[in-house]
């Protein structure tokens, strides 16, 4: 008997050209999608709702440092993001792709319910800084098999006309899963709580509820597809997801991590930490940099398959070269403005603006990933040297930031996030279009 866990079902392949293949391709990506979102979800509720749980985990200070010290872990649940990349790749090219998918999920649901159900600094001392680095380096391991599996499941269920596009909403979900955290947030905000109920509690809420719902994701991709991708590759290849076979692809692998450099620093500094920069350096309250970061954010996700469809007319490199030269050009300007606007629509239309660069990147960064490999080694390959990539510059972005400003010299930064976007620039530049040489179409 079959069970939603048996990934090696000849009757769950993909069968391209029949008359239900749209229909059954909406399922898929639907139900690879919502995992995308819960998984994300719950690690960004973390970075969102810093700025309240801080003080509870660590000795009384002024907020920058303690702002440093929850930046710090969130830095540290970076670092096994290179573990998860290589745990679920290797996972996802031996076992199948929606295998890893739901191992992935579950693994993120008992990191949340960690974070919601430890207690104060003030309650048990130093354990509540370790529980919290306990927890997050579980969704580290987590969200690091997350990108590649899902990135690589979502190529391969694609049609080749639309592959761009398809791939495109891994960002509508990720960006969605930072929509749902700071939506829930604003609620709390403005609805349900006070703020001195926030800092005391409910910052647990939005822990709780991600617990929930990794567990509805998992129902959801115990029900999907396995690819024919992975099948053949399953049939015919004996050496899958190992990194024996990875290292037979090192231009690949350089490629993955270059242009990725640029992309993730600009991501998490628009996104993750732009929320601590309102707050911390424009000097707005906690209620409008969540908004406005909110808003931003909302838009962004809405760019995400605008961007991936026009990939698929005009090709992926055009767009990543884009983001690298406007990201070189008009990084500093922007970081700039933003640091010393006063009108919150101007700093609204900052941010729109940032993003708008920024998309050239994210839309399709996955896809472009997912085609330089072969099939018995691409969730591997794509997650593993990303994730690497992202532990190094994504992870340490916010803190680097703050800790920069804590010493006065917060527009350093800003040259940092520039001189990185313009290596990858390079990068790009160099690099041959996925979209015409995509391994993913020799299967």
């Amino acid at each position: 008997m079959n069970t939603p866990f048996d990934v090696n079902q000849k009757t769950s392949s993909v069968h391209p050209g029949k008359a239900h293949d749209m229909q059954w391709r909406l399922k898929a990506i639907f139900g690879g999608a919502i995992g995308n979102l819960v998984e994300w979800y719950d690690w960004y509720a973390y970075s969102a709702f810093s700025l309240y749980f801080a003080a509870s985990f660590f000795p009384k200070g002024d907020l920058t440092a303690q702002l440093l010290n929850t930046a710090g872990i969130f830095a540290v649940g970076f670092l096994m993001r290179p573990v998860g990349g290589w745990l679920f790749g290797r996972l996802a090219d031996r076992s199948g792709r929606k295998k890893a998918m739901t191992s992935s999920v579950l693994l993120m649901s008992f990191g949340s319910l960690l974070i919601a159900l430890t207690p104060t600094y003030a309650s048990i001392g130093i354990a509540a800084p370790v529980l919290l680095l306990v927890a997050r380096l579980l969704q580290g391991l987590s969200v690091g098999g997350e990108y590649g599996t899902s990135a690589t499941y979502l190529s391969e269920i694609a049609t080749p006309a639309r592959r761009g596009f398809y791939s495109s909403f891994q960002y509508v979900t990720l960006i969605g899963g930072q929509l749902l955290a700071l939506g829930l947030q604003l609620i709390l905000q403005k609805v349900l709580l006070t703020s001195e109920q926030l800092h005391d509690w409910g910052w647990r809420i939005p822990f709780f509820i991600g617990a929930l719902l990794s567990v509805v994701a998992l129902y959801l991709r115990s029900k999907l597809k396995e690819t024919e991708n992975f099948q053949k590759a399953s049939q015919t290849h004996t050496n899958r997801g190992s990194l024996q076979e990875l290292f037979r692809h090192p231009k690949a692998i350089a490629t993955v991590i270059g242009l990725t450099l640029g992309g993730t620093i600009a991501f998490y500094t628009y996104s993750t930490y732009m929320q601590k920069f309102l707050v911390n350096t424009v000097q707005l309250t906690k209620d409008e940099s969540t908004l406005l970061t909110f808003l931003s954010l909302a838009v962004f996700a809405l760019l995400q398959p605008v961007f991936g469809l026009l990939s698929d007319v005009i090709g992926r490199r055009y767009l990543l070269m884009g983001f690298g030269i406007l990201g070189t050009l008009f990084t500093v300007p922007l970081l700039t403005s933003l640091s010393q606007a006063s009108s919150q629509l101007e700093i609204l239309g900052l941010l729109i603006t940032a993003l708008l660069i920024v998309s050239g990147y994210t839309s399709i960064n996955a896809v472009v990933k997912a085609e330089l490999f072969p099939a018995e080694v691409r969730a591997l390959g794509v997650g593993l040297p990303y994730a690497l990539t992202v532990a190094i510059f994504g992870g340490s972005a916010e803190y680097i930031a703050l800790y920069l400003k804590s010493i006065g010299h917060e527009n350093w930064y800003y040259y940092f996030v520039t001189v990185c976007i313009f290596t990858s620039l390079i990068v790009y530049v160099s690099m041959k279009d996925t979209k015409y040489t995509s391994l993913i179409e020799k299967e």
